[in-house]
């Protein structure tokens, strides 16, 4: 693991805090626009050990019936369990962490939710060089998917990699797959993306213009596929299908993912760290989509790794 000094790490924190917090800012306003009803509230909050964040929630839009895009720089005195339970060496650290943080549940079930996270956290203890790595990446829950919106999705997600070397995008796709995957269910959450993380494997500042490229590109991944398919008719059997299908995306954050549990055992702000949960879901006992349907098509063409692109 690579290492910096502390006066060089106090001058990459405050650059990679200004970007997210810039990065942050054109989400919203993009995602506004595109909605052209509501507007994102935003809360501001602090945090125990220092820093803070800015919550940013929409909802009861046109299209977004409940999504939030919130930043995020906090200290604290001890790493999380979750931060050290592959790093023992790195126990008893101090620990800064920064990112944008988002999730976005439209109200039409043919538009798909998506997901999306930047971050650095820098470990820090006294007499010793300051540990950093970088995380994150983006992916797609469609319930009624179009083969060309997920080609979309993945070709953009390939474009922000592929100046970083034609094994990333191949990498941190199937990384995404293997991450985004309920093993007691035996199926992906959706059709995947990009995951990172751990990364330090190229100096600071290329993992920063990594940070950067994925960051960007996520509203021209995402953006398009809303705009497609924002005005599209459906039935309120497809709506049961997308309050059903939700309830994988609560049991994911709930039981694996490593964001909210991070944010949970450091004693983050909890509206925040869950305001990625939906606003409306169902859980029906031991359903199953009948076959030919599109449901099943979800199942059965969709929900398992494969090549896009």
């Amino acid at each position: 693991m690579k290492d910096f000094s502390s006066k060089a790490a106090s001058e990459a924190v405050e650059q990679v805090k200004q970007y997210l917090m810039s990065l942050q800012d054109n989400i919203c306003k993009a995602l506004e626009q595109e909605d052209g009803s509501a507007c994102f509230k935003e809360e501001s909050w602090e945090y125990h050990g220092g820093g803070g964040g800015r919550a940013r929630v929409i909802e009861g839009g046109n299209i977004f019936e409940k999504g939030g895009v919130n930043f995020s720089f906090v200290k604290g005195d001890k790493l999380p369990a979750s931060s050290t339970a592959s790093r023992p060496e790195l126990e008893g650290r101090s620990f800064q962490a920064m990112g944008v943080s988002l999730v976005l549940h439209p109200r039409n079930p043919l538009v798909p939710t998506s997901h999306a996270n930047v971050r650095l956290l820098v470990a820090e203890k006294e007499g010793e060089d300051p540990v950093w790595w970088f995380g994150g990446g983006y992916d797609l829950t469609p319930y009624y998917p179009f083969e060309e919106d997920c080609l979309h999705w993945h070709q953009t997600a390939k474009d922000a990699c592929d100046p970083f070397g034609e094994d990333v995008y191949p990498r941190f796709k199937r990384w995404c797959d293997e991450y985004f995957f309920l093993k007691h269910r035996n199926e992906t959450r959706g059709v995947g993306g990009l995951f990172y993380d751990d990364l330090n494997e190229w100096p600071f500042e290329r993992c920063f213009e990594f940070m950067q490229s994925v960051g960007d590109s996520f509203i021209k991944a995402y953006q398009p596929i809303v705009h497609k398919r924002k005005e599209s008719e459906y039935t309120e059997q497809q709506r049961r299908f997308q309050e059903y299908r939700r309830g994988r995306y609560v049991e994911f954050n709930l039981v694996y993912d490593r964001g909210t549990l991070f944010g949970l055992q450091s004693g983050g702000r909890t509206e925040s760290i869950l305001m990625s949960l939906p606003p409306v879901v169902r859980w029906d006992y031991n359903w199953h989509p009948e076959d030919g349907t599109e449901e099943a098509r979800l199942y059965n063409e969709f929900l398992k790794p494969r090549d896009w692109v």
